[in-house]
């Protein structure tokens, strides 16, 4: 049985939806901290129990009988993320799991300016030690991400945020198709993947004129520093833990760590990966 945890996410629920279209409801579990959320998905004959990355044993009734697992990361950076991250891994290798995947995300290293990367890598390292074979999904960086940070800056045609660089943007909805194309193909990644992005990169500034583009309103790029972003970020009520976390998305794509482009994401997913404009289209609808 293929064990998605997280399946009620954002993410998680779409990577459960695509993979419902390549094998039997009866072969897919979800492991989910709510199970009414996901009932949905037992109506459909997928088998729901309730899992949390802070209680092993619920684990390990969650994980029981699984042929491969995965882990969908968690909302969360620092010792405390990956912590449960080890907790959900030790708990898929008590289970007999043959394989391990995870969702991590292209430019993880122990090095990098963002600690989401550190804790990715750190997260890598704990599957290497497990004994088991995994797969880490290395994610471009959220399409959805970028447009968030748009922002304000939709009603006052203004983009106030610090030095950036080029990111390979990447929709929620074609990482979701290629986690299931891997999950359907056992053991065809082994360790990382190759960066699973969409077909370019985007500066804030090119967001700006994508923006403009989408809505027909002109916006404007402006730099600010990075000392007064952060100012600005605790003075809405945003812990400086936090404040310096978002920070780091900055400096890593100032520094290129998520500028790779790379065509393995259109070959799993049998066609050319969404652009930062269809992404903000779609949000742009809903609003």
């Amino acid at each position: 049985m293929i064990i998605i945890t997280g399946a009620t996410g954002q993410l998680g629920r779409r990577i459960v939806e695509s993979l419902l279209t390549r094998v039997p409801a009866g072969q897919v579990g979800v492991s989910v901290r709510d199970p009414q959320k996901a009932k949905a998905l037992a109506d459909q004959g997928v088998r729901v129990r309730q899992g949390s990355f802070t209680d092993a044993r619920g684990l390990a009734h969650a994980f029981e009988g699984a042929s491969q697992v995965l882990i969908v990361s968690v909302d969360k950076m620092g010792e405390e993320c990956v912590s449960q991250h080890r907790t959900a891994i030790d708990a898929a290798v008590a289970a007999g799991a043959r394989r391990i995947l995870y969702t991590s995300q292209m430019g993880a290293s122990a090095t990098s300016r963002f600690e989401a990367c550190r804790d990715h890598a750190a997260t890598e390292d704990a599957l290497r030690a497990g004994g088991v074979p995994f797969t880490s999904l290395r994610n471009g960086f959220y399409a959805a991400s970028g447009a968030h940070f748009l922002g304000h800056a939709l009603d006052s045609g203004r983009l106030e945020l610090p030095a950036d660089g080029p990111v390979a943007w990447t929709a929620h909805d074609d990482l979701a198709d290629a986690a299931a194309a891997v999950l359907a193909d056992e053991g065809r990644f082994e360790g990382p993947t190759p960066p699973l992005t969409a077909g370019g990169t985007l500066t804030f500034e090119e967001i700006a004129a994508v923006a403009s583009e989408v809505t027909g309103r002109t916006m404007t790029r402006t730099v600010v520093r990075d000392d007064d972003f952060r100012d600005q970020l605790v003075g809405q009520g945003l812990p400086l833990e936090r404040a310096d976390q978002l920070l780091g998305i900055f400096a890593a794509a100032r520094a290129g760590e998520f500028s790779a482009v790379d065509p393995t994401l259109a070959t799993l997913i049998g066609r050319e990966p969404r652009t930062m404009a269809d992404v903000l289209r779609e949000q742009l609808s809903k609003s």
